[in-house]
Formats: structure tokens, C-alpha cells, sequence
């Protein structure tokens, strides 16, 4: 993979966590991210307007362009997860644990982190994670074609 193809990957991992789902064509390498349905609810009006070139150009490449899509609430559970099982700090990684098997897995482990040494590491291995999962869409998708 080079560095330009390198650049695309990261920068749909960073759109994918910010809740942008992501339209990209691997011939012209261009990218359209828009927020995920779920950002929109109950104001589609407001964003059909304020990105309607985006949705437009959407339209009419439709049959050029892999849709990648926000992570589900699973994917982002188990990237945790994995995250917490390459720790070699047993305390810290017994109190991932507990946030995650209890109630509001996702803030109680957002909180541990945010409070602690692992916040750029957590960071960094999401990062690497989300990209192999665009990798992996964008394969998928170039196989089937």
C-alpha cells in the first residue's frame, strides 16, 4: 500500500469515528463523507440541504463508490475489548473489564480511559483498528467487483 492510498485509509478511519459514513471511489481516490444516519435523526431536512452536492454526487456515482459505514455499536464494543485483553497492567485491565461487563459499557470505559496513562494508546490501537476494518470493506467490495 502507498503512502497516498495509506492517507485515504486513516483519513475514513478518523471520518468513521467522528460518525461520518464515507462513499469512496478507489479509481479517482476521491472521498465523500457525510454524517451517519444516526447523526441526522430528526433534522434530515437541515442536512439534505447543507450537503446536498455531497448527496448529489452520491447519486450519480452510486455504482463507483464503496460505502463504508460508522462502526455498530458491536464492532466498537470489541475493538474495546481487544484493546483491554493487549494490556499488561492487570489492575487497569480488570477495571476495563468491569466497566465493560456493567451498565453503560461504552462511557464507563470512555471515562477510565480519558482518566488514565492508556488515553494515547487507546487512541492510536482505534485508530489502527478502524483502519484495518476499511481495509478489509475496501477488499471486500473490490473482490465482489
Amino acid at each position: 500500500m502507498d503512502k497516498s492510498e495509506q492517507n485515504i485509509i486513516n483519513n475514513i478511519a478518523q471520518e468513521l469515528d467522528f460518525g461520518n459514513d464515507c462513499y469512496y471511489n478507489p479509481e479517482t481516490k476521491q472521498l465523500i463523507c457525510i454524517p451517519s444516519a444516526d447523526l441526522r435523526m430528526g433534522d434530515e431536512d437541515y442536512y439534505e440541504e447543507v450537503f446536498k452536492d455531497d448527496f448529489e454526487k452520491i447519486k450519480k456515482q452510486k455504482k463507483n463508490l464503496i460505502k463504508i459505514e460508522v462502526l455498530k455499536s458491536f464492532e466498537s464494543f470489541k475493538i474495546m475489548e481487544n484493546f483491554k485483553d493487549e494490556l499488561t497492567d492487570n489492575h487497569f485491565k480488570e477495571k476495563l473489564n468491569e466497566a465493560l461487563t456493567n451498565r453503560k459499557p461504552f462511557q464507563n470505559f470512555k471515562y477510565l480511559i480519558d482518566n488514565s496513562e492508556y488515553r494515547e494508546s487507546w487512541f492510536g490501537f482505534k485508530q489502527k483498528e478502524i483502519e484495518k476494518i476499511v481495509v478489509e470493506t475496501i477488499n471486500r467490495n473490490n473482490a465482489s467487483t
